[in-house]
């Protein structure tokens, strides 16, 4: 009996690790990556805490994909923290990726941008903080 399931295991485990992919950095057919520069927003809210405004400017920025240079977003409210090194005193933050600094200026200049800034971002934020990064 045993060894018939320590066989049914073995066939299982045998079957689920042909199933996966095998990646090796060294190959040449892995697929090329783009640099992309990854625009990083922190935004601290005036009234701090508020998840009606957090929400607010979560689904404002939803809006920014139909931006034709943004590449992918992502936007969310803060995840707290207990360690030391973790910045959890912000609100909301965003990750809006383009292909470089001039489509970066594209997305800061678009009409969505700049109503979403004017409308919402600056009646309800009190701190904004920007990083600004390329990936090779």
């Amino acid at each position: 009996m045993r060894t018939s399931i320590f066989a049914a295991a073995l066939l299982q485990v045998g079957c689920f690790s042909a199933s996966i992919p095998h990646f090796s950095p060294i190959e040449n057919d892995l697929p090329y990556r783009e640099p992309k520069l990854h625009h990083l927003v922190f935004c601290w809210l005036k009234d701090s805490g508020n998840s009606e405004h957090r929400s607010r400017i979560i689904q404002v920025c939803q809006e920014f994909d139909k931006i034709p240079v943004v590449l992918g977003l992502e936007a969310g409210e803060v995840v707290s923290s207990d360690r030391s090194i973790v910045e959890d005193g912000y609100d909301v933050g965003m990750l809006i990726i383009v292909k470089d600094e001039e489509d970066l200026q594209r997305y800061l200049d678009h009409p969505i941008h700049r109503k979403a800034k004017t409308e919402v971002l600056l009646p309800l934020v009190e701190k904004i903080v920007v990083y600004d990064f390329k990936s090779p």
